[in-house]
C-alpha cells in the first residue's frame, strides 16, 4: 500500500503552532514510509477563504521545509461532490431538513432539560411529501443530513487512542450542506481522501466524532476507511493553548528569530516518548517516526523550550548552512568564534558590530593606567599566533593583576560589554590597529 496522507487547512487564517505540527506529523509519516504528502486546501467557505491565505499557507509550508507533494482546492472539486451527493441521496443516506437554527436550539435546550443527549430527533424523516412542498411554499429551503445506519456499533483501532467504539443511535445525523446548497466539512472530506486515495488521516483528537460519522460516510460510498491517528492536543503551562500561543504562526516564529528546523525538532516531538533534541536536517526526524510513540495525555508546548532549543540548533550549524544570512565580511572563522553565544541568527550582526566598531570606550577610573599599559603591550606583540593569552601573560606579570581584575577591564574596552565571545577566538577578529585604538580610548 502506497502511504499518502494529507494536510486540509481552511485558508481563512494564518497556520499557528497547532496547524503546523499536524502538518509535520504528516510529513513525517510519508517520509518515514517513501509516501506522498498532500496539501488540500479546504476553501468551501467562499465568504471567508481568501487567496492571500492560501498563498500564506503555501508560503510557510515552504519555509519550514514542509514541500507538498501535490495540491488541491476542494473549491475546484464541486462537480465530484454533487455524484457523490446524489448518489447517497438516491440510496436514502441523505435527506432534507426544513429545521431553523433557532428551532434545533430549542430542541437541544429541551433535551438537555430533560438531562438527555442533544441527539437530533429526525423529526424530518416523518415528514410527507405534502408537508416538505408545503414548508417549501412558505419559503423555507432544507438543509441536508447524512442518515445514519443505528445497526452495528462504529468501531475503529486508532494509531494513538487505540480502540474506539461509539454507538451511532447517541449521535445526531450530520448536517453535511447547508440551505444556500454550501458543503459543510464532513462530506466533502470524506469524497476527497477516497478521490485522493488518502492512507491514513491523521488530526487532532477534537476531530474523533467526526471520525466516527465519516466512517459510515466511506461505507456508503462503499470504501472502506483509511486508518486514522488522533493526536493530544497541544497545550500552555495553564493547561490548554492560550489564545496567545494558538495564534502563534510562522510570522511570529520568524520575527523572534526562530530557525525552521527548531520548529520542527520540537514538534515533532512533543507528545511522544521521544527526548526533544537539537537536530540539524528535518530529514532525520522521520526516521522510526511511529505514532506508537504518541502518548494520549496533552502535549504543552513552551516558547521559552523552542527558543533555548534554537540557540542550541545555532550552535551546531555549519557555516555554509548560514553564510549567505550573515552580515557582510563574516567568515567561517568569525562564524566559529561568534555562533556559541547566539540565541538567534539576528544576533550576530550585533557581534559583529563588536567586531568592526565602533564599541564604547568603557572602563572604571581605576583601571585607566591598566588599560593604557594593556595598549603600549599589545603594540609589542606577534599578533599572527595567539595576542589574547600573550597579552594577558605580559599584563599578569607587569601588574600583578590576574583573574576577573586582570581580564574584565580588557574585555570592556575591547568590546564595550561584560560578556561574551572567548576573547582568545575574537580578539584576532577585532584585529590589532582596532584593538589598540580601543584600549587607548579607553585609557583616556
Amino acid at each position: 500500500m502506497t502511504i499518502v496522507t494529507r494536510f486540509a487547512p481552511s485558508p481563512t487564517g494564518h497556520l499557528h503552532v497547532g496547524n503546523i505540527r499536524t502538518a509535520l506529523h504528516n510529513w513525517l509519516f510519508a517520509r518515514a514510509h517513501g509516501g506522498r504528502f498532500l496539501l488540500r486546501l479546504d476553501d468551501t467557505d467562499r465568504e471567508r477563504s481568501t487567496d492571500a491565505f492560501a498563498k500564506s499557507i503555501r508560503e510557510d509550508l515552504t519555509w519550514l521545509g514542509l514541500a507538498p507533494d501535490g495540491e488541491v482546492r476542494q473549491s475546484d472539486r464541486f462537480a465530484l461532490y454533487e455524484a457523490r451527493f446524489a448518489a447517497l441521496r438516491a440510496a436514502g443516506r441523505v435527506y432534507p431538513a426544513y429545521e431553523s437554527a433557532r428551532e434545533l436550539d430549542l430542541k437541544r435546550k429541551i433535551l438537555a432539560g430533560r438531562g438527555l443527549p442533544p441527539v437530533y430527533d429526525r423529526a424530518a424523516l416523518a415528514l410527507s411529501d405534502a408537508e416538505r412542498a408545503a414548508l417549501e411554499a412558505e419559503g423555507r429551503r432544507p438543509h441536508w443530513r447524512f442518515r445514519l445506519d443505528h445497526g452495528a456499533p462504529i468501531a475503529w483501532d486508532d494509531l494513538i487512542r487505540g480502540h474506539q467504539r461509539f454507538d451511532p443511535a447517541l449521535l445526531s445525523d450530520p448536517i453535511i450542506r447547508r440551505e444556500d446548497g454550501s458543503w459543510l466539512y464532513m462530506l466533502p472530506s470524506v469524497i476527497d481522501d477516497i478521490d485522493l486515495g488518502v492512507s491514513h488521516v491523521v488530526r487532532g483528537e477534537d476531530h474523533v466524532t467526526n471520525t466516527a460519522l465519516q466512517i459510515q460516510m466511506f461505507a456508503a460510498l462503499g470504501v472502506d476507511p483509511p486508518a486514522f491517528a488522533h493526536e493530544a492536543l497541544l497545550t500552555s503551562g495553564e493547561g490548554k493553548l492560550s489564545k496567545r500561543l494558538g495564534a502563534l504562526g510562522v510570522g511570529a516564529l520568524r520575527e523572534m528569530g526562530i530557525e525552521p528546523v527548531a520548529v520542527l525538532a520540537l514538534l515533532a516531538r512533543l507528545g511522544t516518548s521521544l527526548p526533544v533534541e537539537p537536530v540539524a536536517d528535518p530529514d532525520g526526524l522521520a526516521e522510526g517516526f511511529d505514532f506508537a510513540r504518541f502518548g494520549r495525555a496533552p502535549a504543552r508546548f513552551d516558547v521559552d523550550e523552542l527558543k533555548a532549543l534554537n540557540a542550541k540548533i545555532l550552535h551546531r550549524l555549519p557555516y555554509d548552512e548560514v553564510a549567505a544570512r550573515l552580515p557582510a565580511g563574516m567568515d567561517q572563522v568569525a562564524w566559529d568564534a561568534i555562533r556559541p553565544n547566539l540565541e538567534t541568527l539576528a544576533d550576530a550582526a550585533g557581534w559583529w558590530v563588536v567586531v568592526e566598531g565602533p564599541v564604547p570606550a568603557v572602563a572604571d577610573a581605576a583601571d585607566r593606567a591598566f588599560l593604557a599599559e594593556a595598549a603600549r603591550v599589545a603594540a609589542t606583540l606577534d599578533w599572527v599566533a595567539d595576542p589574547w593569552h600573550a597579552l594577558g601573560a605580559a599584563l599578569k606579570a607587569a601588574t600583578g593583576r590576574k583573574g576577573k581584575a586582570l581580564f574584565l577591564p580588557l574585555r570592556r574596552a575591547l568590546t564595550g560589554l561584560d560578556h561574551g565571545p572567548d576573547m582568545a577566538a575574537l580578539l584576532p577578529l577585532i584585529g590589532r590597529d582596532r584593538a589598540i585604538a580601543r584600549l587607548e580610548a579607553a585609557a583616556a
